[in-house]
């Protein structure tokens, strides 16, 4: 697969993207958010939406928000409920009184929106597109834009800048291929991810992650046809020249993948060990 890569941002400012949005870059960069979560701020027939306020404990990100905003914000929406995207929402809450919008069954206790979304829903001028894999509560938020452009808030669900872990039980396999689909069935041509840059013709990336996927899968029930494996001797086999401080990530992956083969009736586990079916 082709990734994209930018220069590293700089933190605290508001970087164009498109007509009508901007995005601030939070400051927690690492081997699984890039440089850091972006937070769009986005003009709407309301005013200006803020999606994915970022990680807890970075006042310096909410300031910046609040700074671009004048404090004037109208609705707060969350893609999904990991902390990156949802840990900012009370600070940024609490300093603006502006209602949040996302899932109608949040993910976690500790968040719940005073707009619950369903698939299909409107919200300020776009649409929710529910895509559970990556997280059971995620979803993408499509509008138009200026010149012909038809734009998804992808968010982890397809990244520009990488592939996304899927890890039960929140995140499920199964899901995944199926929003994956679900996006090839639709017409968006740029995709504003919740890490990394933009993305134009995103369909060749998605299928791609599509097909990488499915190769992952059959590598899987090839180890399986050896003889019963644990997760984490798939893994070694699998990505023996990944890099050690994703490896962790990339068992959860293939636990994902496992459940989805056993839902499908391809795959039986045995206390900590899988065997085909």
């Amino acid at each position: 697969m082709s990734f994209l890569t930018e220069a590293e941002p700089d933190r605290g400012a508001n970087l164009p993207v498109l007509p009508g949005i901007s995005r601030v870059v939070a400051n927690n960069p690492g081997p699984m958010t890039y440089y850091g979560t972006n937070t769009y701020l986005i003009d709407t027939p309301d005013g200006t939406a803020v999606l994915d306020p970022g990680p807890e404990n970075h006042p310096e990100h909410v300031e910046a928000i609040l700074r671009h905003t004048g404090g004037k914000v109208a609705l707060i929406l969350v893609s999904h409920t990991h902390h990156d995207h949802v840990g900012a929402v009370p600070a940024l809450q609490a300093a603006t009184g502006a209602r949040t919008a996302g899932y109608r069954q949040s993910a976690i206790d500790s968040f719940t929106p005073d707009i619950g979304l369903s698939h299909g829903d409107r919200i300020a001028g776009m649409e929710a597109v529910h895509t559970p894999g990556h997280a059971s509560d995620h979803i993408c938020f499509a509008r138009p834009g200026a010149e012909g452009d038809r734009i998804l808030f992808s968010a982890d669900h397809v990244m520009s800048w990488s592939t996304s872990i899927v890890s039960p039980p929140g995140g499920n396999m199964r899901d995944y291929f199926a929003s994956l689909n679900l996006l090839l069935g639709r017409d968006d041509n740029v995709y504003l991810p919740g890490h990394g840059p933009l993305l134009r013709e995103p369909h060749s990336l998605v299928r791609a992650m599509l097909t990488h996927r499915m190769l992952r899968e059959q590598a899987i029930a090839r180890k399986l046809s050896d003889g019963p494996a644990d997760t984490y001797t798939i893994m070694d086999t699998l990505y023996s020249q990944l890099n050690p401080r994703l490896r962790r990530a990339a068992e959860r992956n293939v636990l994902a993948h496992l459940l989805k083969m056993e839902s499908e009736g391809k795959a039986v586990r045995d206390g900590e060990l899988w065997r085909a079916a």
